[in-house]
């Protein structure tokens, strides 16, 4: 009997494992194809289980579907964390208060559209309609600050724009938060008090104040002269137990680990962790999206009777898909003219605000499986469909956004740097070597032989450049 039990349960984690190994080469190579096409890879992994899942090839078992639901929390954790190294407060100070009235506007205006339009006018049921509108209000992170990065734009635009993601995510799961108690009262049929309004509102103001608690206890976990696999574990470990405290008390980590994330990067000013997490999260991000594809249920986007009250889900998620994105620019629009922001700003940051991917992801996942029944399936549902057509077009709106600023493109020279082309640029170029060498820190203690030797290759070649310089102003001089 035990040997029976032993191969049976050796079976079962064989399976588990074979099937993660499946969902990581899937999403890689949907990436391959997407990329193709100059698609993010949320769009590829998402695909990618669809694809796995039981409406194409049916490759993964429903147990281990529901098995992976811990995935959201834990993505969640990641991405929520790397959000908080753009709350400097430094940076906050300039125009912190310009942000977060902007913020509330594009996010509170958004939510109110779609509210409107699936309440109002689809008639749909007061529960899904109300958490449908909260889940309007997240942005994706990820897809801007990687458009940002390939780009290199930066600028006032760019500050705003980040300053404004980030919050974004803090204000959505605030509305998700009351959303999901208001909708829980309205199907139980339970009066609508301020108490049960309140309730999630403080506890998140709880999680914030403990996910702050955790961010000071990694910097003090964190000396500088720890060994980059350490500081790993630490940080990692860190986010597991929040998330694990978290998953205890049934509420989202989302906003603790922003918390810890801003401590953090406010106590240490060390930014190397959280492009060492950058390294270690892929993968589990990777299998969130692609768990998220296999929980797509096309039969019911297709299904006309799918919906509340007889409306088709596909009708829903473009009503959703369109609203949301009037919601978001008109009031980006809105809030920039009241702390009157520059007219770059004004114009076109609510194009950059398009994109939605893992926040709203996640939230709609916490949401099935708090609302439960076929009214879960259906938010999450509309989700992932409406976020695969946002990963198709908001990057490039994005994109757009930035060029249409002024935040990256080709430098205008001055008068006199285009008459003494090509030695002005490269006077630039070193001017800028020179600001790039007092930003860098002086090195603590003893370096490797490979540092030495790449600080040496880079000397040798900046006075390479020092020479080249003097010989093209000699001949100029002649």
């Amino acid at each position: 009997m035990k040997t029976f039990l032993f191969c049976h349960a050796t079976s079962q984690a064989s399976v588990v494992i074979i099937t993660i190994a499946l969902m990581l080469f899937a999403g890689y190579l949907m990436t391959r194809i997407t990329r193709k096409f100059k698609l993010p890879n949320v769009t590829g992994y998402i695909l990618a289980g669809i694809l796995l899942g039981p409406y194409c090839l049916d490759m993964v078992s429903g147990n281990i579907i529901d098995g992976m639901d811990f995935l959201s929390d834990i993505a969640l954790a990641f991405i929520a964390f790397s959000t908080g190294e753009f709350f400097r407060f430094s940076v906050l100070k300039k125009n912190g208060w310009k942000v977060i009235v902007i913020t509330l506007m594009e996010a509170m205006l958004a939510s109110v559209c779609v509210f409107a339009v699936v309440y109002g006018v689809l008639h749909l049921n007061l529960a899904f309609s109300i958490v449908l509108a909260a889940l309007a209000s997240a942005t994706a992170p990820a897809s801007t600050i990687m458009t940002i990065r390939q780009t290199g734009a930066r600028g006032d635009f760019v500050d705003t724009l980040l300053q404004v993601v980030a919050l974004d995510d803090v204000v959505g799961l605030v509305e998700y938060s009351a959303a999901i108690s208001i909708a829980l009262a309205a199907l139980s049929g339970g009066s609508f008090q301020m108490g049960n309004i309140l309730k999630p509102v403080m506890i998140n103001g709880a999680v914030l104040v403990l996910g702050g608690m955790f961010g000071w206890l990694l910097k003090c976990m964190m000396p500088k002269k720890k060994y980059k696999d350490n500081r790993l574990i630490i940080s990692v470990a860190a986010l597991f137990a929040f998330c694990g405290i978290c998953s205890l008390a049934d509420v989202s980590p989302l906003l603790g680990c922003m918390s810890m994330g801003t401590i953090y990067i406010n106590l240490s000013d060390d930014d190397k962790l959280f492009k060492q997490l950058n390294y270690f999260s892929p993968p589990i991000l990777l299998l969130f999206f692609v768990r998220s594809g296999l929980s797509f249920r096309l039969d019911a986007l297709l299904n006309p009777s799918a919906g509340e009250d007889g409306a088709s889900l596909l009708v829903i998620g473009v009503t959703y898909f369109l609203t949301r994105i009037i919601g978001k620019y008109a009031g980006a629009y809105l809030g920039c003219m009241t702390v009157h922001k520059k007219k770059q700003v004004r114009n076109y940051l609510g194009l950059a605000l398009v994109p939605q991917a893992g926040v709203a992801i996640g939230l709609a996942a916490l949401g099935a499986r708090t609302l439960g029944g076929q009214m879960g399936i259906d938010l999450q549902t509309v989700i992932l469909a409406s976020s695969v057509l946002y990963e198709l077009v908001g990057p490039a709106c994005a994109k757009v956004s930035l060029y249409l600023s002024g935040s990256y493109g080709d430098i205008e020279l001055p008068k006199e740097a285009k008459e003494k082309d090509p030695v002005t640029r490269l006077e630039m170029l070193i001017q800028r070597i020179h600001e790039i060498q007092q930003e860098i820190p002086e090195t603590e203690g003893m370096i490797s032989p490979e540092e030495q030797a790449f600080l040496e290759a880079a000397n040798e070649q900046y006075e390479a450049v020092g020479a080249l310089r003097n010989h093209l102003r000699a001949r100029r001089t002649y």
